[in-house]
């Protein structure tokens, strides 16, 4: 299996590239990165993995990742400590749009990408604490939250992609690998998960298959 990540120098990233190389049988991963530099020795010398420097406006790189993969796996999103200074004009949004049009040439259908709790579910139920943490973000880190929501009502659009939302709550550095998967306002749905948990559903996903064209909110347990 031929896997594409995006975003994969950040914590949860880098998490699910080890969890990718460690639990499927002999994938082969390709990261595409604008500083391939932040990238730790033990992925960057791995023969599994090839990186690909790249800027995600640049049609060409992108479609040149793309070449040969069966999966693309998405943590793009607005960097938390910059979330009120995040640009305006949903640019990570246009990059999926990019993302998907050259994903759609290729005819590659699977998609995994990161949202949160600002990708509103129908079957999600009320929550005081998610419905707060969304006031929060929309408040004070207006342009962020409107990059989120466009890129998910633009995947959700998608019917010819097998896409899943990957929505996390306020994510944390735990080291426990448990999870479980639902909507907002199920009882055991709460406003945590730890970075490895996320790593381990990423790859639970790709191998089962349980949440295509859904937005499952995930949670540490």
């Amino acid at each position: 299996m031929r896997i594409l990540v995006f975003g994969a120098t950040g914590a949860s990233g880098i998490l699910i590239v080890r969890e990718l190389l460690a639990k499927l049988q002999s994938p082969t991963i390709v990261v595409y990165a604008r500083s391939p530099q932040k990238l730790p020795e033990d992925i960057t010398t791995n023969p599994q993995v090839i990186v690909i420097k790249g800027e995600l406006d640049d049609e060409d790189g992108i479609d040149k990742a793309l070449e040969g993969v069966d999966v693309v796996v998405s943590v793009l999103g607005p960097i938390v400590s910059k979330g009120p200074f995040h640009p305006a004009g949903t640019p990570i949004a246009k990059a999926y749009e990019r993302i998907i049009a050259a994903m759609k040439k290729k005819l590659i259908k699977r998609l995994l990408v990161l949202g949160t709790a600002s990708n509103a579910d129908p079957a999600d139920k009320f929550s005081l604490k998610f419905s707060s943490l969304v006031l929060g973000v929309s408040t004070f880190a207006r342009n962020a939250y409107k990059d989120v929501v466009a890129w998910g009502e633009l995947i959700r659009k998608e019917d010819d992609l097998e896409w899943t939302i990957m929505r996390v709550p306020v994510l944390t550095s735990g080291e426990s690998k448990e999870y479980t998967a639902g909507y907002i306002g199920a009882p055991r749905i709460g406003t945590l998960l730890s970075r490895a948990a996320y790593a381990a559903f990423v790859v639970d996903e790709i191998q089962k298959r349980e949440w295509v064209r859904k937005a499952p909110m995930i949670a540490s347990v």
